[in-house]
């Protein structure tokens, strides 16, 4: 069950990301309030995953699979730019992830 909260707090956080661009272009204060709820939900959610899994695994799991998807979801939403290069780190990233999840000790 750590596990599944923990993909819904990396979920989360990119919804997170990519809201604080969202509401610097919107620049009203219901948009601003919008990343602000999400934090607070996001942190719930990586603190509740942490009673399950080790504090350091989760928090590699999920800044990795974060950031990595805030590229992504930038790609698709804003159509923000990515090189072949970040490409191939954005794989590493993905592949350090799935070696820390496979071999976690909890």
């Amino acid at each position: 069950m750590a596990w599944t909260i923990l993909f819904i707090a990396v979920f989360t956080e990119i919804c997170w990301a990519l809201s604080l661009k969202w509401a610097a272009m919107q620049a009203t204060w219901q948009a601003s309030s919008v990343p602000i709820l999400l934090s607070f939900l996001n942190m719930g959610l990586l603190a509740l995953a942490m009673r399950g899994i080790p504090a350091g695994t989760a928090y590699a799991v999920w800044t990795g699979l974060g950031a990595v998807g805030v590229i992504i979801g930038g790609v698709i939403v804003f159509g923000d730019k990515v090189g072949t290069i970040q490409a191939v780190f954005m794989a590493v990233t993905v592949i350090g992830v799935v070696g820390t999840k496979l071999f976690a000790q909890g």
